[in-house]
């Protein structure tokens, strides 16, 4: 029961993402916001990973290159997601994003040496017809819609380094990855400014007007802290795939229900259609992935039959 609890708010605070972004309503440089952002997940990581991991925090001397190289694709990938954000639907941004396993797929094959098998083919057959049927260059949100597109590369590539470096979110790293990460988007507080953070909004469905501020500390500590604090727990007791077929799904369509429910988002029966065919090819490929293994793994299996 923990655990579906846990699955629960790591894929509810990932869909909050898209709302944090549009309650801001541009008062906030997207460059700035994405700094608040890093920064405010990077403090509440220091405070909340060591009671729940119940790992002491370290700073990682031997591990600088890692957290140098992470925390660049961490900034990187957040920046561009949050910027698709400002330009299309929540829907249309979590479905484009969701061609994310495709690129690990691919780099896995590029630089991990992983083979595809024919069942690959088919999947992404159905992937690319996902994408023709969501048609990514009309409805008026091309930019947006392009850029999530871009952004499922970027976070494709951190996933493969990590893997590729034997890590995962399990580690107390994660907390200094987003401390590099924040550092690396710092200079926006120069370049665009800190933005109107002491603006008060108003919101129909709230009585009282909220500093713009609030939502900026949201983003960074519910849709960023809260998801990899859980995603650190989860991962110590679920197999990484396991979690990976859960969140591919669930949280894309929290997303759209979210975007739905608090700005009466609809997305186009298009991006419904084609959005349902790259989740679920982006599922099963997850999940033929999940059979093989990564190459690392299956040596290490081998290894360990010959040795009994």
């Amino acid at each position: 029961m923990k655990i579906v609890i846990l699955l629960a708010l790591v894929t509810l605070a990932e869909a909050t993402i898209g709302v944090f972004v549009k309650l801001t309503a541009g008062a906030i440089p997207i460059q700035t916001l994405n700094f608040y952002a890093l920064a405010f997940a990077a403090l509440f990581l220091r405070v909340g990973l060591p009671p729940a991991t119940g790992l002491p925090v370290r700073f990682p001397w031997n591990n600088l290159r890692d957290t140098v190289i992470v925390g660049a694709l961490i900034a990187a990938q957040i920046s561009v997601f949050n910027f698709a954000m400002t330009r299309a639907p929540i829907a249309n941004v979590v479905v484009f994003w969701s061609v994310a396993p495709f690129f690990v797929f691919i780099f896995s094959a590029l630089f991990l040496g992983e083979r595809p098998r024919r069942v690959h083919i088919l999947i992404f057959l159905l992937a690319l017809a996902g994408i023709y049927v969501a048609k990514p260059l009309e409805g008026g949100h091309m930019v947006g819609n392009l850029v999530a597109l871009a952004d499922g590369a970027v976070y494709a590539a951190m996933v493969v380094y990590l893997r590729s470096e034997g890590k995962t979110e399990t580690s107390n790293d994660i907390l200094w990855f987003m401390t590099a990460a924040a550092i690396f988007l710092s200079p926006a507080l120069a370049i665009f400014g800190p933005g109107d953070v002491t603006r008060l909004l108003a919101y129909d469905a709230l009585p009282v007007d909220l500093p713009v501020m609030l939502w900026a500390a949201c983003l960074g500590v519910i849709s960023t802290g809260v998801a990899y604090l859980c995603i650190s727990i989860v991962l110590r007791r679920i197999n990484a795939n396991v979690y990976s077929l859960v969140d591919i799904i669930v949280s894309p369509i929290v997303a759209a229900i979210l975007g739905y429910l608090v700005f009466g988002e609809v997305p186009a029966s298009s991006v419904v259609l084609g959005g349902a065919l790259l989740l679920g090819s982006g599922f099963w490929l997850t999940y033929e992935m999940s059979k093989t293994g990564t190459p690392q793994r299956r040596d290490t299996v081998a290894a360990r039959r010959r040795k009994a």
